[in-house]
Protein backbone atom coordinates (compact mmCIF):
# COMPACT_ATOMS: atom_id res chain seq x y z
CA UNK A 1 0.00 0.00 0.00
CA UNK A 2 1.31 3.26 -0.79
CA UNK A 3 2.49 5.40 2.47
CA UNK A 4 1.69 9.59 2.59
CA UNK A 5 3.23 11.64 5.74
CA UNK A 6 1.35 14.60 6.03
CA UNK A 7 2.66 17.86 7.28
CA UNK A 8 0.22 20.02 8.19
CA UNK A 9 -0.17 22.82 10.99
CA UNK A 10 -4.12 23.22 10.48
CA UNK A 11 -5.78 20.40 12.58
CA UNK A 12 -9.07 21.31 9.64
CA UNK A 13 -6.87 20.90 6.64
CA UNK A 14 -4.98 18.21 8.17
CA UNK A 15 -8.12 16.09 8.59
CA UNK A 16 -9.23 17.14 5.03
CA UNK A 17 -5.66 15.93 3.19
CA UNK A 18 -5.68 12.71 5.29
CA UNK A 19 -9.68 12.20 4.53
CA UNK A 20 -8.66 12.35 0.71
CA UNK A 21 -5.81 10.31 0.69
CA UNK A 22 -7.27 7.56 2.81
CA UNK A 23 -10.32 7.72 0.04
CA UNK A 24 -8.23 6.76 -2.45
CA UNK A 25 -6.66 3.63 -0.59
CA UNK A 26 -3.66 5.22 0.90
CA UNK A 27 -2.45 4.30 3.96
CA UNK A 28 -1.48 8.02 5.63
CA UNK A 29 0.29 9.10 8.59
CA UNK A 30 0.37 12.89 10.12
CA UNK A 31 2.26 15.43 12.00
CA UNK A 32 1.58 18.60 12.78
CA UNK A 33 4.91 20.17 12.97
CA UNK A 34 7.87 20.80 10.79
CA UNK A 35 10.17 19.19 13.39
CA UNK A 36 7.93 16.04 13.73
CA UNK A 37 7.14 15.57 10.12
CA UNK A 38 11.45 15.32 9.75
CA UNK A 39 11.29 13.18 12.69
CA UNK A 40 8.35 11.00 10.99
CA UNK A 41 10.11 11.04 7.44
CA UNK A 42 13.49 9.09 9.43
CA UNK A 43 11.25 6.63 11.34
CA UNK A 44 9.93 4.40 7.93
CA UNK A 45 10.39 4.84 4.43
CA UNK A 46 7.46 7.00 2.60
CA UNK A 47 6.11 7.11 -0.89
CA UNK A 48 5.27 10.33 -0.89
CA UNK A 49 4.87 13.70 1.63
CA UNK A 50 2.45 16.53 1.28
CA UNK A 51 3.95 19.03 3.47
CA UNK A 52 2.02 22.76 4.28
CA UNK A 53 4.48 25.60 3.26
CA UNK A 54 3.63 27.77 6.31
CA UNK A 55 4.29 26.36 9.72
CA UNK A 56 5.21 28.22 12.88
CA UNK A 57 8.27 26.24 13.53
CA UNK A 58 9.67 25.19 10.59
CA UNK A 59 8.43 26.14 7.10
CA UNK A 60 7.31 23.57 4.27
CA UNK A 61 10.02 24.98 2.37
CA UNK A 62 12.60 23.98 5.49
CA UNK A 63 11.43 21.14 5.83
CA UNK A 64 11.47 19.99 1.93
CA UNK A 65 15.67 21.48 2.13
CA UNK A 66 16.26 18.58 4.86
CA UNK A 67 14.49 15.94 3.52
CA UNK A 68 16.15 16.81 0.49
CA UNK A 69 19.46 17.48 1.79
CA UNK A 70 19.71 13.83 3.54
CA UNK A 71 20.56 10.76 1.88
CA UNK A 72 18.39 8.68 3.78
CA UNK A 73 15.24 10.82 2.97
CA UNK A 74 16.63 12.67 -0.50
CA UNK A 75 14.25 10.31 -3.13
CA UNK A 76 11.07 10.99 -0.83
CA UNK A 77 8.48 12.85 -3.84
CA UNK A 78 7.30 15.89 -1.56
CA UNK A 79 3.94 17.93 -2.85
CA UNK A 80 3.96 21.28 -0.79
CA UNK A 81 0.52 22.52 -0.23
CA UNK A 82 -0.17 26.17 0.29
CA UNK A 83 -2.50 29.29 -0.15
CA UNK A 84 0.20 31.00 -2.02
CA UNK A 85 -0.33 30.87 -5.74
CA UNK A 86 2.23 33.60 -6.89
CA UNK A 87 4.63 32.58 -9.62
CA UNK A 88 7.71 33.53 -7.12
CA UNK A 89 5.87 31.31 -4.34
CA UNK A 90 6.16 28.58 -6.66
CA UNK A 91 9.44 28.71 -7.84
CA UNK A 92 10.60 28.76 -4.66
CA UNK A 93 8.74 26.10 -3.71
CA UNK A 94 10.31 24.38 -6.75
CA UNK A 95 14.31 25.63 -5.91
CA UNK A 96 13.26 24.00 -2.68
CA UNK A 97 13.51 20.65 -4.14
CA UNK A 98 9.65 19.84 -4.15
CA UNK A 99 8.51 17.96 -7.06
CA UNK A 100 4.83 19.21 -7.52
CA UNK A 101 3.09 22.71 -5.75
CA UNK A 102 -0.17 22.16 -5.04
CA UNK A 103 -2.38 25.57 -4.27
CA UNK A 104 -5.44 25.73 -2.06
CA UNK A 105 -8.57 25.74 -2.48
CA UNK A 106 -7.54 22.39 -4.57
CA UNK A 107 -9.49 19.50 -5.67
CA UNK A 108 -9.63 16.03 -3.87
CA UNK A 109 -9.00 14.72 -7.37
CA UNK A 110 -6.61 16.76 -8.28
CA UNK A 111 -4.59 16.23 -5.15
CA UNK A 112 -5.52 11.80 -5.49
CA UNK A 113 -4.05 12.60 -9.06
CA UNK A 114 -0.49 14.46 -7.87
CA UNK A 115 0.27 11.85 -5.52
CA UNK A 116 -0.60 9.12 -7.95
CA UNK A 117 1.66 10.58 -10.88
CA UNK A 118 4.66 10.61 -7.86
CA UNK A 119 4.03 6.92 -6.69
CA UNK A 120 3.05 5.33 -10.07
CA UNK A 121 -0.01 4.52 -8.33
CA UNK A 122 -3.65 4.05 -10.36
CA UNK A 123 -6.91 5.00 -8.82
Amino acid sequence: MTSVLVVDDDPTMLEIVETVLRSGGLEVSSTSTGREGLRAAHERTWDCAVLDVTMPDMSGLEVCRALRDDAETADIPIILLTGRGQWLDVASGFDAGADDYLVKPFTAQDLLTRVDALTGTVH
